[in-house]
């Protein structure tokens, strides 16, 4: 049969075969890694198959059989020479109404090939076989030292290609082919689980369309600050994950709020742990993005009741009582932090489970408690585990433990299972939730005055740098020396550093708003020559600048510069003089800390 496509490794390879077959499987159980057309696949029917077992699908003619095996005249000596598999298309936007596209898979190891035999399935389980589209990819050895994919097919005049399911033939060669070969010499193995492991993908595709159809229209109203493309399409993937009716708290009141009904129950309120802050009729609950909050969820589910189950989506790294402090360097942060959330959910009491969501986001691995890994009637003895291990996190701060809120009299009561613990107890005493209104700390608060004096004193070294020099190349306008940030620094009188040092990002910050007076760029800082027309890196992420926007800001140059500003005024983008100045007319900036 022909062969189609064939691509070489790179030279001295030293991950194969293994990661031939580990590159297989990635494109057998995760084809929507590389084809995004295709929420993923449902795999069944795994088992050991010979010539038979495959009779009933592959009925049309010797010709199927001879495309397994015409390349090798050996066989196996087995009974049962292939590893087969049946896996169900599970397309993002469902196009293909009652007809179930399907795929059967089969792993020949002794020739090191994998044949992928597609069918429809009809409602009533008719089966019709694709011949056109059956292909096959094999792993060959050039000699010792080189290997090639080639790819062969069995009818490839007759392909068929409807880009979802069916892609395109050359798409094999150009996407599929190459991305084999990266994923076979990498042979990298994730740290976490498979996405979306703990749910049936073909239920969330549904559902997520559902609900992305629903909320689509909200991304041309957005309220918040935030990228309405990311936030929308991320919150609807979370939901589609989880979907319980219930209450949402949240530290701060967002904006969005206002868009939802009377029938959607919000709640402005900060939590700290403790007694009064328990949710015993409370099925589940659910920590997304919850930061300061997220190691004490499963701690808080599991004194809430032991039916509580728990979900929660680490982002923030924080500890009990403050940021959590690395301990490990052999393993990514996020990774060490994903497993400090798991010893705190099995310490808490909980079969844990892990698994990735299906969002635009590096930060998607979510932990999931759903039952015990105690029984109710050993609830006392699982509770003093809680609080010795919260203990311990104390003291390895610094945090003042506080006094036991177990009762070790020996006739302590319980109600179902649980030690009785008054109302007033604090078991997350030292622990500080965020402030209900969001600081800005960006040096926009600063007072006027004095951001203006250190702009004014910075700008007015930097032209004394080469005051005498002519001004370089550009005519002889004075264009100014350059420090380095910590120079400007040195600049400044400490009180004015302090007030800095309260701001994010201090002087560097304050020196990178103020961009129509300074260029910032690798630490150095130098006067800005708006007559160079090659942008900077850090210029060229900006946004350009607003019709609305331009003239309506003095101009720094046309009234600080000795020589005043090197551009003439219709070439300015800033006003030079009163009768220069414009009112705006672009939309008034959204602040993150505005109430209205």
């Amino acid at each position: 049969m022909p062969k189609v496509f064939d691509i070489k490794f790179p030279g001295g390879c030293q991950t194969l075969p293994e990661g031939f077959w580990a590159a297989l499987d990635v494109w057998i159980k995760k084809p929507h890694v590389l084809n995004k057309r295709l929420c993923g696949v449902k795999e069944t029917r795994s088992e050991d198959v010979d010539w038979e077992d495959l009779r009933v699908l592959l009925d049309s003619g010797p010709d199927v059989l001879s495309f397994l095996t015409c390349r090798d005249s050996q066989t196996h000596g087995k009974d049962k020479p292939w590893s087969s598999s049946v896996r169900t298309f599970i397309p993002k936007v469902s196009c293909y109404g009652g007809i179930l596209h399907k795929e059967v898979t089969l792993k020949d190891f002794g020739r090191q090939q994998v044949t992928f035999l597609p069918f429809e399935e009809d409602a009533e389980g008719r089966v019709s076989l694709k011949k056109g589209n059956i292909y096959q990819i094999q792993l060959c050895s050039v000699d010792c030292e080189e290997w090639a994919l080639e790819l062969h097919g069995l009818t490839p005049d007759a392909w068929f290609s409807d880009g979802v399911a069916y892609p395109k033939l050359p798409w094999l060669l150009s996407d599929l082919l190459p991305k084999l070969v990266r994923w076979a010499t990498e042979c990298k193995s994730s740290e976490f689980r498979s996405t979306l492991s703990l749910l049936p993908v073909d239920k969330y595709s549904l559902t997520y369309q559902q609900l992305k159809d629903k909320y689509k229209a909200m991304v041309k109203v957005w309220p918040e600050v935030t990228d309405p493309e990311k936030f929308v399409f991320e919150d609807v993937a979370i939901a589609t994950y989880l979907l319980h009716h219930g209450k949402g708290i949240d530290v701060r009141r967002r904006k969005i709020w206002d868009m939802y009904g009377a029938q959607t129950l919000l709640e402005e309120k900060a939590i700290t742990p403790s007694e009064s802050c328990l949710f015993p009729g409370t099925d589940w609950l659910i920590g997304n993005h919850s930061d300061e909050l997220t190691p004490w969820i499963p701690v808080i589910a599991a004194r809430s009741s032991y039916s509580c189950r728990y979900f929660v989506l680490p982002c923030c790294f924080f500890d009990f009582y403050g940021k959590y402090q690395r301990r490990q360097c052999k393993k990514s942060q996020y990774k060490e932090y994903i497993d400090f959330i798991t010893e705190v959910s099995q310490v808490s009491g909980f079969n844990t489970e892990e698994d990735c969501l299906r969002i635009p986001s590096t930060k998607r691995v979510c932990l999931v408690g759903k039952s015990r890994n105690y029984q109710i009637s050993d609830e006392a003895e699982a509770e003093q585990r809680r609080t010795q291990y919260i203990r311990s996190r104390q003291t390895s701060r610094g945090v003042p433990v506080q006094g036991s809120d177990i009762r070790n009299d020996g006739g302590s009561c319980h109600m179902d299972g649980y030690s009785v613990r008054t109302p007033e107890s604090s078991w997350g005493a030292g622990f500080q939730p965020r402030d209900s209104v969001e600081v800005v700390r960006n040096c926009g608060t600063l007072p006027r005055d004095l951001v203006d004096g250190v702009v004014l004193h910075v700008a007015n070294v930097l032209l004394g740098m080469t005051e005498k020099d002519g001004g370089g190349s550009f005519s002889d306008w004075n264009q100014g020396g350059t420090l380095s940030v910590s120079e400007v620094a040195g600049l400044l009188q400490q009180e004015t550093l302090q007030r800095l040092k309260k701001e994010c990002g201090g002087l560097q910050t304050l020196l990178k708003n103020n961009h129509q007076v300074f260029r910032v760029e690798g630490g150095q800082v130098c006067i800005r020559d708006w007559r160079e027309r090659k942008p900077s890196r850090a210029d060229a992420k900006r946004k350009p600048v607003a019709p609305g926007a331009l003239k309506t800001r003095p101009c720094w140059f046309h009234t600080h510069h000795p020589q005043g500003c090197p551009l003439q005024t219709e070439h300015c983008g800033f006003a030079h003089g009163l009768a220069d100045l414009r009112p705006s007319t672009r939309p008034l900036k959204k602040m993150k800390n505005d109430a209205s």
